[in-house]
C-alpha cells in the first residue's frame, strides 16, 4: 500500500521554530524540525500505533536555514511519527530521495523497535534497478518501519551527581549490556536488559572497577544478510539513531521505556561510584553502501550526510568506505558535525553519561582523505564547554590508517601497542624488552611530547574484538566456524599461546599454567602506568570457545556464563586483590610517566630497572625474557616495590637490591604459588629470607614490598 503525500490533518498548526532539531515537547504541543538542504518537499506523518496507517500527513511549509519546521498543537509525549521527503533521484550526483520510504528522525530520542529491511527481497523484481541501488526501490514501507517517539526528558534523578573520577584513578570494565545478564546463570529478573544490568551492580562494586565502558547503546540496524544466516549484529556497531537508546535492551513494557530504563541504569551505577562510558559510532551509519536500505540519512539529504565518490561518469553514486561498513559520515560538513555534537551533549546533559569511546576515531579526523590532528571535529570538541571536560577515548585507527599516539591533547587512546607487546612478551617472544619498558611506564614515546600524561594511555590486553583472556592462553588459532564464513573472518595475528593443547583440556598442569599466565596478564595490566581496561568476564575466565570475532552471536558464545565465576574463584579473587592493591598504592596511579629521572624527597628515582643481578638490564638482548624494576612510593606510605617479570621458561635466580632506612623486603605476589598464597593481604606479606635473592619460577610474576 502506498500513502499519497497530501496534506491531511485536523490538528492546529503554526510555523514553529527551526531549533532545536528533532521533536521538542512543550506544554501545548510539539515542535518538529528537520534539516534537508536538497529536499523539495517534506512531510511529517503522525501515527497512533506502530503498525498502523498514518493518522495525519502534514506538509511542512516553513523553512529556515535548510531546516523544515512546524509546531503541532495538542500533541503529547509518546506521539509516534516519521518523515517522508520528496526530491530529485539522481544518484550520479548523490541524490537519493525516495518518497516511498518512511524515514527515522535523525534526532529521535526513541524508536518503537528494530528496523527490518524488505528491500533486498524485492530487488530482483524491480525493473528500474539496473545498478541494484536499493534507494530506488518503490516498495512503501510505512507500516513496517519503526516509528520515532516524542520523549519527555523529565526524570527523577534523585540528586544524581556524576562520580567525576580522575582518569588516573579509573579502572575500566568493558561490557555488553545484553550479554552481561542474558545467560540463565545470571539469575536476574530481566535478563539481557538495562534493568538486568542494574541487578549486577553489587558484583561490579565488589570487583573494584570505577567505570563501565558499554558496547554501543545507540539504536542500531541488524543487516538482513546476517538475519538470513540465523545470526545478528550483536555488538551493535551499526547506528541508525544517535539520540535513541537501543530498544532491544529494554523490558519492552511500553513504547520508549528504554529511555528511562537507561537513565535508571546510569543513576544506579553512579550511586555505586561507577562511571558510564559509551562506545559510540559516529564514523558511519547503518544504511551501508548503495546496496543498503534507506532508513534515515540517505532519504533526508544523502550528499550532506555522507562522503561520496564515483567515476568520471558517475561522480557521486558510491560511498567512501574508510570504515569497512559501506559508508562514511561526512564530518567535514558543518551540519553533520552539529548532529554529532548535539548527540554527544544530549548523552552528557540529559542522560548523565560520563564519557565516550569513539569507534574507528581516525575516521573522525579525516579531512580530504587524510588524518589531521587539527580536524574540524576535534576543534569543535575542544571548544565545547560540556564535552571538553569529560572522558574522550579514541580507537585510534580505521581501515587505512593507524594513529596511535597522534590524537589531540584532550583525548586518551586505546593503546594497541601495549596490547601487542604485553602479549608477545608474556608468551615468550624474543626481542620485546625495549618496547616493554615503554609500555609498562605509560608509553612516553607515544604521549610524552604533546601535553598528555601516562593515564592517556588506555592499556588493555583483550577487548570485545578478539580473544577473551582465557582464550588467549588456550588457543593458538581462531575458531570462527560458527560465523559461517569458513573461518575466514577475524584476525590471524592474535599473539596467543595455548600452553601446549588447543582448547579445553582436563590436563591439570596445562590448566594451572593457563591460570598462572592469566594472573601474569592481570599484574601487567593493573600495575603498569596508564589507565587499565579489563574485558568483562576475563576476571573469571570467560570463554568464547576460540572465536575471536563474535560480533554476530547473541547466544552463549558471547554471553557471560556466571558459572565460571563459581568455577574459578581463585582468578576472580586475584583480580579483586590486584585492583585493590593499585588503589591502595598511588604509585600505580601516578599522573607522570615513570622515566627514572624524577627524584622524590629521599633522593631515590621513581623507577630503577634491573637485570637478574642488580645491574642494568641488557635492553638490546633479543633473548632476554626477564626484567625487574623498583618503584619508590614516598607519598603517604614510604613504600618500595620490586617487581620481577619472568617470561622465560626457566627458573631465574634474581638478586634483590638493598633498601634504605633499614627497610625489609616482603613477598606480596607470586603468580606461580597456589591460590590463597599467590596474592597476600596487607599485613600478611611474607618476609624475604634470605633477603638478597629470589628464585623466580618459569613464566611468573613476583611483587615485593619494601617497608
Amino acid at each position: 500500500m502506498s500513502y499519497e503525500l497530501k496534506h491531511g490533518t485536523n490538528k492546529k498548526l503554526s510555523a514553529g521554530r527551526f531549533y532545536p532539531l528533532g521533536a521538542a515537547l512543550y506544554e501545548d504541543g510539539v515542535n518538529f524540525a528537520i534539516y534537508s538542504q536538497h529536499a523539495s518537499e517534506v512531510f511529517l506523518l503522525l501515527f497512533d500505533r506502530t503498525d498502523g496507517a498514518p493518522t495525519d500527513i502534514i506538509k511542512l511549509e516553513n523553512q529556515t536555514r535548510f531546516v523544515w519546521h512546524t509546531f503541532v498543537h495538542g500533541l503529547k509525549a509518546g506521539q509516534l511519527y516519521g518523515y517522508k521527503i520528496r526530491g530529485a533521484y539522481n544518484p550520479i550526483y548523490g541524490m537519493r530521495f525516495n518518497e516511498n520510504k518512511l524515514l527515522i528522525d535523525p534526532y529521535a530520542k526513541a524508536l518503537t523497535g528494530k528496523f527490518r529491511n524488505t528491500d533486498n527481497l524485492l530487488l530482483a523484481y524491480d525493473p528500474n534497478s539496473p545498478f541494484k541501488d536499493l534507494s530506488i526501490n518503490r516498495f512503501d514501507n510505512t507500516l513496517i518501519v519503526p516509528k520515532s517517539i516524542v520523549v519527555d526528558d523529565n526524570f527523577d534523578w534523585q540528586g544524581d551527581v556524576p562520580p567525576d573520577i580522575h582518569l588516573e584513578q579509573t579502572i575500566i570494565y568493558e561490557a555488553h549490556v545484553r550479554g552481561f545478564t542474558a545467560h540463565k546463570s545470571s539469575g536476574v529478573k530481566y535478563p539481557g536488559t538495562y534493568q538486568g544490568f542494574i541487578e549486577k551492580i553489587p558484583y561490579l562494586k565488589g570487583l573494584g572497577i570505577t567505570a563501565v565502558e558499554f558496547l554501543p547503546l545507540h539504536e542500531f540496524y541488524v543487516e538482513d544478510l546476517l538475519l538470513e544466516k540465523g545470526l545478528t549484529n550483536y555488538w551493535g556497531y551499526n547506528t541508525i539513531g544517535f539520540f535513541a537508546p537501543e530498544s532491544s535492551y529494554s523490558t519492552k513494557n511500553s513504547p520508549g521505556c528504554q529511555v528511562n530504563e537507561f537513565k535508571t541504569l546510569v543513576r544506579e551505577l553512579h550511586k555505586a561510584g561507577i562511571e558510564v562510558i559509551m562506545d559510540v559510532v559516529y564514523n558511519h551509519s547503518g544504511e551501508g553502501s548503495e546496496l543498503g536500505p534507506t532508513i534515515c540519512f540517505k532519504g533526508i539529504d544523502n550528499p550532506t550526510y555522507y562522503c561520496l565518490t564515483g567515476s568520471a561518469m558517475e561522480r557521486f553514486r558510491y560511498y567512501v568506505n574508510y570504515t569497512g561498513c559501506g559508508n562514511t559520515l561526512n564530518l567535514a560538513n558543518p551540519h553533520v558535525i552539529r548532529l554529532v555534537m548535539d548527540s554527544l551533549r544530549y548523552w552528557v546533559e540529559t542522560m548523565h553519561v560520563d564519557g565516550f569511546r569513539f569507534d574507528l576515531a581516525s575516521v573522525l579526523g579525516r579531512e580530504n582523505g587524510m588524518f589531521e590532528k587539527s580536524a574540524s571535529f576535534f576543534d569543535a570538541i575542544s571548544q565545547d564547554p560540556v564535552l571538553n571536560r569529560i572522558k574522550l577515548i579514541a580507537e585510534p585507527w580505521d581501515i587505512g590508517t593507524y594513529q596511535v599516539g597522534n590524537f589531540p591533547v584532550d583525548w586518551s587512546e586505546w593503546n594497541g601497542k601495549f596490547r601487542d607487546t604485553i602479549r608477545k612478551f608474556c608468551k615468550g617472544d624474543s626481542g620485546q624488552l625495549t618496547d616493554l619498558g615503554y609500555r609498562l611506564t605509560g608509553s612516553a614515546d607515544l604521549y610524552g611530547e604533546d601535553g598528555r600524561s601516562a593515564y592517556n594511555s588506555i592499556n588493555f590486553i583483550t577487548c570485545h574484538d578478539g580473544f577473551t583472556l582465557y582464550d588467549l592462553v588456550s588457543y593458538n588459532y581462531k575458531h570462527n566456524e560458527a560465523n559461517l564464513e569458513n573461518n575466514g573472518d577475524g584476525a590471524n595475528d592474535n599473539n596467543s599461546w595455548n600452553c601446549g593443547f588447543e582448547g579445553e583440556t582436563n590436563d591439570q598442569n596445562i590448566i594451572n599454567l593457563r591460570k598462572q599466565l592469566i594472573k601474569n596478564f592481570a599484574c601487567y595490566l593493573l600495575f603498569s602506568s596508564g589507565t587499565p581496561m579489563i574485558l568483562g568476564g576475563d576476571e573469571f575466565m570467560r570463554t568464547q570457545r576460540g572465536n575471536n570475532n563474535a560480533y554476530c552471536h547473541d547466544n552463549e558464545i558471547s554471553w557471560f556464563n556466571w558459572e565460571y565465576a563459581k568455577k574459578n574463584p581463585d582468578i576472580l579473587n586475584f583480580y579483586k586483590k590486584a585492583i585493590e592493591f593499585t588503589k591502595t598504592h598511588k604509585i600505580f596511579q601516578r599522573r607522570k610517566f615513570l622515566l627514572g629521572r624524577d627524584l622524590d624527597a629521599n633522593g631515590v628515582p621513581d623507577i630503577r630497572w634491573f637485570g637478574k643481578d642488580t645491574e642494568k638490564p641488557s635492553w638490546d638482548d633479543p633473548e632476554l625474557r626477564t626484567v625487574c624494576y623498583q618503584l619508590d612510593e614516598e607519598e603517604g606510605h614510604d613504600h618500595f616495590f620490586f617487581i620481577i617479570l619472568n617470561a622465560d621458561y626457566n627458573m631465574q635466580y634474581i638478586r634483590i637490591p638493598k633498601l634504605i632506612h633499614q627497610k625489609k623486603w616482603y613477598r606480596v605476589v607470586d603468580t606461580s604459588i597456589e591460590s590463597g598464597e599467590d596474592f597476600l593481604d596487607s599485613g600478611k606479606e611474607v618476609l624475604l629470607d634470605p633477603p638478597d635473592y629470589y628464585l623466580v619460577n618459569p613464566r611468573s610474576t613476583v611483587v615485593l614490598i619494601g617497608k
